[in-house]
């Protein structure tokens, strides 16, 4: 799959079979636009693309009027959200920086100026909840009227269910927020995972005797949060089991070497020693997050963090012992 930052650019194709959405955990109802998506890209003879956002347009908006509690938890990375839709068998993905002045395109200007000269569309598909264009005044009724005149076809997918729960963002959000992680893999499809480079943290976990594997969730709000069973891939043959921490760390000191940012730590039960102590710097892992075990605690000192890290290993060995 090839990505763009912007359309702007020679190698955006000239003519496509357009989706259009944050896309955000790229769930079983994405799955399966993205599927329609295809098909129909197949019979006109055009690329399959994707155009999403970056920062979501409610973050954009909750940074504006300096409200945080208006900007959605965050299911996924951008580098998540890219990977699935590669695994999707979309062709190009076009991320649109969202700011004042996409912000302030009407829905006439943005179908002129983003649809049909910057992207070339011939077909539109979008969900049943589709709104587009300044204050959102643009609606799929309005999108279907001005294709017409444009050139390019327009399509409405209904919600997608499972087990007669509307698969949606906001339900993996609500899922993953309540530490439902079962419910949550269900709307995905697959286990909830984060991937990344693993990079250098501050080492208090070697010194107290869990090394960790350190990943940046980049938005400040995941979806999820607290400590989890987890899977590790990309480090040996097969995966690796641990217990993981997501979230700000409250027992560190927030002026740290991470600043406060949210992490996903890791610590492997089991260490391969063929890697050795530094061995998984700089590398891409992924970690599936299989079960909850509770929420970040504030612990009272190093002595109370580590028995507090001992036990959720223990506990993770047990949930693991009783299902893999």
């Amino acid at each position: 799959m090839k990505v763009y930052r912007g359309f702007k650019h020679p190698g955006v194709a000239t003519s496509c079979a357009l989706t259009i959405g944050n896309f955000d955990g790229v769930h079983r109802g994405h799955q399966a636009m993205l599927s329609l998506l295809r098909g129909e890209a197949a019979q006109r003879g055009v690329p399959s693309c994707v155009l999403t956002f970056e920062p979501h347009p409610r973050d954009f908006f909750a940074a504006v009027h300096q409200k945080p509690e208006l900007a959605p938890a965050r299911v996924g990375t951008l580098r998540d959200k890219l990977e699935d839709l590669a695994k999707c068998g979309v062709d190009q993905t076009v991320v649109l920086p969202f700011d004042a002045r996409l912000a302030g395109l009407s829905p006439e200007a943005f179908i002129q100026d983003v649809l049909v000269k910057g992207l070339g569309t011939r077909y539109v598909l979008v969900g049943d909840d589709f709104r587009f264009g300044a204050l959102r005044a643009g609606d799929y009724a309005l999108l279907d009227s001005l294709g017409e005149s444009c050139g390019f076809d327009v399509a409405r997918m209904n919600s997608y269910e499972v087990h007669r729960l509307r698969v949606s963002s906001s339900a993996v959000r609500q899922a993953l927020g309540e530490g439902r992680m079962l419910d949550a893999a269900r709307l995905l499809g697959r286990p909830y995972c984060i991937s990344g480079h693993v990079v250098h943290g501050r080492k208090l976990g070697r010194t107290l005797g869990f090394k960790t594997l350190n990943l940046r969730f980049a938005h400040w709000k995941p979806a999820a949060s607290g400590i989890f069973v987890v899977l590790v891939h990309g480090l040996a043959d097969k995966p690796l089991r641990g217990v993981a921490n997501l979230g700000v760390r409250p027992s560190i000191d927030p002026n740290d070497v991470n600043r406060g940012r949210v992490l996903l730590e890791t610590h492997c039960l089991d260490w391969p020693e063929a890697l050795g102590a530094e061995g998984a710097y700089g590398k891409i892992i992924r970690v599936e997050l299989l079960h909850k075990l509770h929420d970040e605690l504030k612990y009272d000192g190093l002595d109370a963090l580590t028995q507090g890290i001992r036990k959720d290993c223990d506990d993770a060995r047990a949930w693991l012992a009783s299902r893999i």
